[in-house]
């Protein structure tokens, strides 16, 4: 008879607009090795691919062979688990439809899932976090994007096409808008991602001539900005507010349709804590279906961002069927 070699690990990997994060991770869930680098680096995704799969080869080969390692996971922005494609991504380098788990299996000869990123992430919070136990909620991720993912029933919905839960191109501006970076106008993006905020903080110091430290800072970010709300800076507090009213009437338009538990914010943003959750909240309560006010809970993740997101990636590599060019 023969011998089943039963696979203990798997290779989760986290692109990010920012960094691209991968690691071996074991059967319980244990970062066993990890490594980084700048995604932006690699303006043609051709040289992006080549670079991440030697680079995942050399740590595999450091700890322990290929013959330990299952299956990829891979988490990003504008995936599609239908199509195993990155697909007119708004914030990375690649532009058009690049099949980026075909590309990866080509290379390193393991099979591959992707998905997209806010997906992984709730698929980390689910297994590892704060929804650890739920079986109706929402995860929202709040960075340069917005995505999101909602379970039900415990299970993920996905959609037709793999992209449900594109929270962030949804509109709250119709008409006069901010632009956003897909294209249309009035996106929640547009306020509530990264470059969102900083254009409210530029609005607000236009609109006033009171003190702010936002006025002395070197560069303004969303970070930058919650550490002057921090020190009691009346306009940086409003920036939040603002963006929190936003955020909250979102929220509870897409409360108000799938009934969760609870709403759990990711990702850079969310660590403006209380001053963008509260003012989400207040905003979220005044709009939602009048049946669920009181009854869902705000979160924020407890998670460090990027080791829910890549262990999330990590159980995505558990859940695609097993394949090797080295059996």
């Amino acid at each position: 008879m023969e011998q089943c070699n039963i696979k203990t690990k798997v290779v989760g990997v986290d692109i990010s607009n920012e960094l691209t994060t991968y690691a071996i991770v074991d059967v319980r869930g244990n970062i066993l090795a990890e490594d980084s680098f700048p995604t932006q680096d690699y303006p043609d995704v051709n040289n992006f691919v080549t670079s991440l799969s030697e680079k995942i080869v050399m740590l595999v080969e450091a700890n322990g062979g290929y013959e330990t390692i299952r299956s990829i996971g891979v988490s990003s922005p504008s995936a599609s688990s239908v199509s195993g494609c990155i697909e007119n991504a708004a914030n990375l380098p690649w532009k058009g439809v690049v099949p980026l788990s075909a590309m990866l299996r080509d290379r390193i000869g393991l099979a591959v899932g992707l998905s997209n990123d806010a997906h992984v992430s709730a698929l980390g919070e689910y297994t590892f976090g704060s929804a650890h136990g739920m079986r109706n909620f929402i995860i929202v991720s709040l960075g340069v994007g917005i995505g999101s993912c909602f379970f039900a029933e415990g299970d993920e919905h996905q959609g037709h096409s793999g992209y449900a839960g594109e929270f962030g191109h949804t509109c709250v501006a119709p008409d006069s808008g901010r632009l956003c970076g897909c294209g249309h106008r009035g996106c929640l993006e547009a306020y509530v991602g990264a470059k969102g905020i900083v254009l409210t903080a530029q609005e607000v110091m236009q609109e006033s001539d009171k003190t702010t430290l936002m006025r002395e800072l070197e560069k303004l970010s969303p970070r930058t900005i919650a550490e002057c709300c921090d020190k009691g800076d009346e306009l940086a507090i409003e920036v939040y507010r603002r963006t929190g009213h936003v955020l909250g009437l979102g929220l509870a338009n897409y409360a108000s349709i799938v009934d969760p538990e609870a709403i759990i914010l990711t990702g850079g943003i969310s660590h403006a804590g209380k001053w963008i959750v509260a003012p989400a909240y207040e905003s979220f309560e005044d709009h939602v279906f009048g049946n669920l006010r009181g009854k869902v809970k705000i979160l924020t993740s407890q998670l460090n961002d990027r080791e829910r997101d890549v262990l999330g990636a990590s159980a995505l590599a558990w859940s695609v069927p097993e394949y090797s060019l080295f059996k």
